[in-house]
């Protein structure tokens, strides 16, 4: 096993039993992850629970795609680098980040994205960066829309309920090779995940039944 298989086999253990139990997560669509070959999660971000949240629900290990500031830490930045998180600095043009997400997605891994580019406190979805569709269409993998929704009501000591939805696989592959492509693609992501958040809005609002199917 490689260094970030054995990590995230630990580490659904020690941190995914705890985070289940502060933010007691219900998935749905969760068959749709493809089960093998690269991916791309297109997810939305509003807390920093959201990173343990998904890590512990994704049927599949995770390289996320965190700020260098972060990657760069001493001791917790170790400790992402061995969980196969990629460091990217934001703001600029960041070609080696670029390229690790495109070896990791042709290597057949799922690569994670916050589609937003930082954490949103509106308490919606904001706009989706062209990042995880460039990597999609440059690698010719789908793109997976991950919603999540509680997590920005969440606080320590008031643990709200949390929730997941997948959508059905995007293929992005139809859009040219070039930043208005990346850019087109990025909005269809963008609306299919606004459809499972609004999805999960209203499953809340009716107690989370969990027979509930997210939009196809």
């Amino acid at each position: 096993m490689t260094i970030p298989e054995v990590a995230w086999a630990l580490g659904r253990y020690y941190m995914g039993l705890p985070t289940r139990a502060v933010t007691r997560p219900r998935t749905y669509g969760i068959d749709r992850v493809p089960k093998t070959g690269g991916v791309v999660y297109a997810m939305n971000h509003m807390h920093w629970i959201d990173v343990p949240l998904i890590g512990v629900v994704s049927p599949r290990n995770i390289d996320f795609v965190a700020k260098a500031e972060a990657v760069n830490l001493p001791g917790i930045g170790q400790f992402l680098r061995w969980h196969g998180t990629i460091a990217v600095r934001r703001g600029e043009s960041d070609r080696d980040a670029v390229r690790r997400m495109r070896e990791s997605a042709r290597a057949g891994h799922a690569v994670g994205l916050f589609v937003e580019g930082t954490r949103n406190d509106s308490g919606r979805p904001g706009s989706a960066q062209p990042g995880a569709a460039m990597v999609a269409i440059q690698e010719d993998v789908p793109v997976a829309p991950v919603a999540i929704y509680g997590t920005q009501f969440w606080k320590v000591g008031d643990w709200s309920k949390c929730s997941v939805a997948f959508g059905e696989p995007l293929d992005v592959s139809h859009h040219p090779r070039n930043s208005k492509g990346y850019r087109a693609a990025a909005v269809d992501i963008q609306q299919e995940l606004r459809r499972l958040w609004e999805f999960l809005v209203t499953t809340h609002e009716q107690g989370r039944p969990r027979n509930a199917v997210p939009p196809a």
